[in-house]
């Protein structure tokens, strides 16, 4: 993976766009275990709202493994020098984290809803909440270097390269 002075556009919308289906089909989840109940038991479930959640986490899953392909290609920009160990670590731990949780839940909601695998379902609704509990650190994290530590962390994310 090569170093870089800053994200690519690409990768900036490649960001955004995840977060903000990742925002949709979590507001949109709403109903889902009971539309998923029925759709186990054999009954027409296919509605707009269950359907597109369906669909949302699809793309969310392949988006990410395009943000993935491009991180390895394109590189990333280095993190910045706290002087603090343990936040280095924490914000690479919160990043793995997240990548690994935006791979394993809408492969476990796939698993799940196509497969017909009850068990998949619980799992897939406990990765989504864990996930959005650590882009809710993450974001803190985010505004924290923003607004306190004014290092400029979020530009980064915010204006190409």
């Amino acid at each position: 993976m090569t170093e870089t002075t800053g994200y690519s556009r690409l990768q900036i919308a490649l960001h955004w766009a995840i977060a903000a289906l990742i925002g949709v089909n979590y507001v949109m989840s709403e109903g889902m275990e009971d539309v998923f109940e029925a759709h186990m038991e054999g009954a027409a479930t296919s509605t707009l709202t269950s359907s597109l959640h369906v669909w949302v986490g699809i793309a969310v899953l392949a988006l990410v493994v395009l943000r993935l392909i491009l991180r390895f290609v394109q590189g990333v920009p280095a993190a910045l020098e706290s002087g603090k160990p343990m936040l280095a670590m924490a914000a690479k731990g919160t990043h793995a984290a997240l990548y690994v949780l935006m791979l394993l839940a809408p492969v476990l909601g796939a698993i799940a809803w196509f497969g017909g695998v009850d068990a998949t379902a619980e799992i897939h609704a406990l990765a989504v909440n864990v996930m959005m509990l650590i882009v809710l650190v993450h974001a803190a994290a985010a505004i924290f270097h923003q607004v306190v530590l004014r290092d400029g962390l979020l530009d980064r994310m915010i204006r190409g390269r």
